[in-house]
């Protein structure tokens, strides 16, 4: 996949699994990975800046096996940002489509 168009929607992406449930930031990249190649680097800068900005919260779990994992929550403001990035997703994927045919 052309890493340009990854780079504008993987916020989409992580915002999107983190609707269903919280989940821990491996588990955010390997549910991401099995549909396309990133690097986790990548997703905790994404997850870093959505939390500055008051779109997730964190909490820490202690883990059996290791280390507390910290677990990635969105807030209001974030299930709302969610959906209007998806809306202006929805639009810019017809969009394209009717320009490329």
């Amino acid at each position: 996949m052309n890493a340009q168009f990854k780079k504008g929607v993987l916020e989409l992406c992580v915002l999107s699994k983190l609707v269903d449930s919280d989940q821990y930031g491996y588990e955010l990249t390997e549910a991401i990975s099995k549909e396309m190649i990133i690097a986790t680097g990548t997703l905790y800068l994404i997850l870093k800046r959505l939390k500055d900005e008051d779109y997730v919260e964190t909490y820490l779990v202690e883990s059996g096996e290791g280390p507390a994992r910290k677990y990635y929550h969105l807030t209001e403001g974030g299930k709302e940002y969610q959906k209007k990035l998806k809306n202006e997703w929805f639009e810019f994927v017809e969009a394209v489509a009717r320009v490329i045919g």
